[in-house]
């Protein structure tokens, strides 16, 4: 993975840390075991495998245009986006409203939910906190991709 290890961003828009591309390359397959794992009574039955699972496989549609971009700050809490996780854009991604996205504001990066409502283009937290972004019309703005999963460390 190649980083821009840049600090980006400012107060409710800091919140990208660094970008790095993803490495088509790589396949590790790692065994995934059958059936669901209970959080409650586990269940003797579900105790086989079922093949191999290939995270690039499984998180990264498009490889060419997806990216892991590390977060910085609070702002996504409530979303299950915490400070430290990385997030897998993927640029080739058509935004609609409701999609949490990786954003360029004014030359700074932020990661928020997309609201379109009459013609308004808001760039939303997950924590109360933080207000929501409403961005002008006279802004230099666009959405660099859509976050399509999560990762951190339990």
């Amino acid at each position: 993975m190649n980083g821009l290890q840049d600090e980006v961003g400012g107060e409710n828009r800091r919140s990208v840390r660094c970008i790095y591309r993803t490495c088509g390359k790589t396949s590790y397959q790692i065994t995934l075991f059958g059936g669901c794992t209970q959080a409650g009574f586990p269940s003797p039955a579900d105790d086989y495998i079922e093949g191999k699972l290939d995270l690039n496989a499984y998180l990264v549609r498009h490889p060419s245009a997806t990216f892991f971009v590390r977060v910085a700050g609070d702002s996504m809490i409530e979303a299950g986006i915490h400070d430290g996780d990385i997030l897998v854009v993927d640029r080739a991604v058509r935004s609609r409203s409701g999609h949490v996205v990786v954003a360029v504001l004014d030359g700074e990066f932020t990661v928020k939910r997309l609201r379109l409502t009459a013609g308004r283009v808001v760039l939303q937290p997950a924590n109360p906190v933080y207000p929501a972004i409403e961005v002008a019309e006279e802004a230099d703005f666009e959405i660099w991709g859509v976050v399509t999963a999560v990762i951190h460390k339990v």
